[in-house]
């Protein structure tokens, strides 16, 4: 499936800013589900530098400098890109748990050292609550993704999606004390629950496809930057749950980029001189290409 994509962020300040400086996460990643067919940004003011780099987990990273005095910062990010799944996995032929647990404990390839990374405690992502809240989906002998499933679906069931209650900080024990939040919360509450047990797990940045009910004109701007996780499995690699919705991703998410948790994959991140209080705008469009 190929999509057109456009994420439109606007900053408002209620002072005039004398420098910024971004670090934006807004190219979508190409890897072997997800073909970047062409991908470009304006930023208004006009930078004095850009650099385009990847980052620690192979995201493709913009940094940017704007010296012009300015109250407005607009940063417009397009992309067409291609998504395509793997074919439908049985859950029930993944190894168990406390075997992938082993192997990432001593790897001895470099797929299991690669996914050696996500195992331990993040900046977002503490494990001791995490490992109570789950423990009795953790049966002995249990195949992996089938555990993965059956995380997501209990996340799905246990939280309510409720938008203005949490943060990106909100951290993982307080999630789980509230049972309710929005997408990355979801996300980070599930990774918690992985990572407490030993296993690989990482936070997923991206877009998902909103179709609109029957009838209905869909509006611009309407779609939304979303989150879920990724579980490593030998001999399946890396599959992709999303507590959200329920479900093993298909191809209406698109993945922007991934990392240990939301504090590596933020949109935009940076600092600035001046600006005061300030507001935040985001308006995303995910369109098939037919």
């Amino acid at each position: 499936m190929e999509y057109q994509l456009t994420h439109e962020t606007k900053y408002t300040y209620a002072h005039p800013v004398g420098t910024s400086h971004q670090l934006l996460h807004l190219t979508p990643r190409g890897f072997d589900q997800q073909q970047v067919l062409s991908s470009s940004m304006v930023i208004s003011p006009e930078p004095v530098s850009w650099q385009k780099r990847d980052d620690y987990f192979g995201n493709s990273v913009t940094d940017v400098v704007i010296r012009d005095q300015h109250t407005v910062l607009k940063i417009i990010s397009k992309a067409n890109v291609i998504v395509q799944t793997d074919q439908e996995i049985l859950l029930d032929l993944s190894p168990s748990w406390q075997q992938v647990a082993e192997l990432v404990r001593v790897p001895t390839t470099p797929d299991a050292w690669d996914a050696a990374r996500f195992c331990f405690p993040s900046p977002q992502i503490a494990l001791g609550e995490a490992r109570n809240y789950a423990a009795e989906l953790f049966t002995p002998g249990k195949p992996l993704l089938r555990l993965a499933m059956e995380l997501t679906e209990h996340i799905f069931r246990d939280f309510d999606y409720q938008g203005g209650v949490t943060d990106v900080y909100t951290p993982v024990p307080a999630l789980l004390q509230a049972r309710t939040g929005v997408c990355q919360d979801f996300a980070h509450v599930a990774i918690a629950c992985l990572r407490a047990y030993g296993l690989p797990a990482r936070y997923i940045s991206g877009y998902l496809l909103n179709q609109p009910p029957p009838g209905q004109i869909r509006l611009t701007g309407a779609d939304a930057s979303h989150a879920w996780l990724s579980v490593w499995c030998p001999e399946f690699g890396w599959v992709d749950f999303d507590p959200t919705n329920n479900m093993r991703v298909k191809n209406e998410h698109i993945t922007l980029a991934w990392g240990r948790d939301f504090s590596d994959v933020s949109p935009t991140r940076g600092f600035i001189h001046g600006g005061g209080a300030q507001t935040l705008e985001v308006g995303v469009d995910v369109l098939p290409v037919t």
